[in-house]
């Protein structure tokens, strides 16, 4: 026998997972332990929450009363600094289980008879907007207690970044991290991909292709949750890969009223069948726009660029061009003009590379911005695999940041030369034999030719001056 099929051993086994309440208790246990062991791991957790910088405890099923009953949180944690303590209770949920309104409300009242700070929960639920909880409760008992909440996918992004990116100073512990990301990436332990647009998906797109959906429907509604919570995940799935956080790009009155939001995205569906949201990528060149066409099938991913504020529009849309060596032929570029009504100018790269022009409407007016714009198929089932929306949205996302946006650099003008006491800008010696005649798109008007140049005793310094 060799040891080709002998199974490692692991801190945090998912071998023996009898049914969801040990797979809740195994995932739990095995968070919890960590956040205490990894001290850098608990901090990134905790600090989002209002919780001191200080040492983390953590404890599984405490007991508390309440009134005649007796009741047990699946967790606690306790920070302490100095004098301060702040206490969250925990509640976790593992596979396709939900949080149940009844049971929150529940452990507020005992968070606020104890004096706890905080109630967090944990699922596979994710919000459309960060900072929403997906489960909705009487607010009154938010008064004194806040309530947080944490998707599997978040915790595991958070797990990636802090052992590959951020970095955790003592080696065990870092291995002890690496066995809590092994485990939760594992399909058996309970902490799931977004893997379904919901029960409303077939009968919404149904009602898009007949062109009988309203605004008033409530599939509409869902539909667009689960569309912002399926751009949020992948957000948090480029995040780990990438080693930053990538959040929703949405407005101040988005975040603070997410009905705002929703309501957009519904009055988008009902009137043009597609659906837009954004992703906000640290050192991108612009935002990451993804918009699904339901009636035509299509994933369309987008990003605006500012162009270069000198040179000749060729020399503007070549600056771009340049840039795009790895991208596809088919990638769509539009121009933008100052001063302009209505579309500008769209072809695409391929023939763009051989004409520039193209994307040139009116010379005589200023290039503000470029569009760089990606077509992909969408898929029509719920779930995930081959033909799904999830998997089609998600691979849309990551192939445009790969090709195309990671290539992006925004313009940036010249340095300016440094005069000579005299007032002259000393030009830069030059060896002959790199000295080109040929005209570039980004020489400006030949006043003279250098025969005439040399002729009247003029370097061409002096004539560019």
């Amino acid at each position: 026998m060799t040891d080709e099929t002998w199974l490692a051993a692991r801190l945090i086994p998912t071998s023996g997972i009898n049914g969801a309440e040990e797979q809740e208790r195994r995932a739990t246990s095995a968070l919890l332990a960590v956040m205490s062991a990894v001290r850098e791991f608990g901090r990134a957790l905790t600090q989002q929450f209002g919780a001191p910088a200080g040492s983390v405890e953590t404890f599984i099923e405490v007991p508390f009363k309440l009134g005649d009953g007796k009741y047990f949180p699946d967790g606690l944690i306790r920070v302490t600094r100095g004098q301060r303590q702040w206490t969250a209770l925990v509640e976790v949920k593992t596979g396709s289980n939900e949080l149940q309104t009844e049971q929150l409300e529940r452990y507020l009242d005992i968070a606020r008879e104890q004096g706890f700070d905080a109630l967090i929960t944990i699922s596979n639920e994710i919000p459309p907007i960060p900072g929403q909880h997906p489960t909705a409760v009487d607010k009154r008992k938010l008064k004194k207690v806040a309530l947080h909440h944490l998707p599997w996918s978040e915790v595991l992004t958070v797990a990636v970044m802090q052992k590959e990116y951020r970095g955790v100073a003592d080696p065990d512990q870092a291995w002890v991290l690496g066995e809590l990301i092994r485990y939760l990436e594992h399909p058996r332990s309970g902490a799931l991909e977004f893997s379904d647009m919901g029960p409303s998906w077939v009968t919404l797109r149904e009602s898009v292709g007949a062109g009988t959906l309203r605004s008033t429907d409530a599939t509409a509604a869902e539909v667009a949750g689960r569309f912002d919570a399926l751009v949020r995940f992948a957000g948090l799935k480029l995040g780990r890969r990438l080693g930053t956080e990538i959040v929703p790009s949405l407005s101040r009155r988005e975040l603070s009223e997410p009905a705002v939001r929703t309501q957009a995205l519904v009055s988008q569906l009902s009137m043009t069948g597609t659906m837009t949201a954004a992703l906000r990528i640290p050192g991108a060149v612009g935002a990451l726009f993804v918009t699904a066409d339901l009636r035509a099938t299509k994933i369309t991913c987008h990003v605006d660029v500012d162009a270069p504020r000198e040179g000749r529009p060729t020399t503007r849309v070549n600056w771009l061009v340049r840039q795009l060596k790895e991208a596809p032929e088919t990638v769509r570029l539009e121009s933008s003009a100052a001063y302009s009504r209505g579309p500008g100018n769209a072809e695409l790269l391929k023939a763009v590379r051989e004409n520039p022009g193209l994307l040139i409407g009116d010379p005589s007016k200023e290039l503000r911005t470029f569009r760089v714009a990606a077509n992909s198929p969408a898929g029509t089932k719920r779930g995930t695999g081959r033909g799904s929306f999830v998997d089609s949205v998600l691979a849309a996302i990551d192939g445009f940041y790969e090709q195309v946006i990671q290539n992006l650099k925004p313009w940036m003008p010249a340095p300016p030369k440094l005069r000579s006491p005299d007032g002259v800008v000393e030009a830069e010696q030059v060896p002959s034999a790199l000295i080109s005649t040929a005209i570039s798109s980004q020489d400006g008007p030949q006043l003279e030719s250098d025969a005439e140049a040399e002729s009247s005793g003029t370097d061409a310094t002096s004539v560019a001056q």
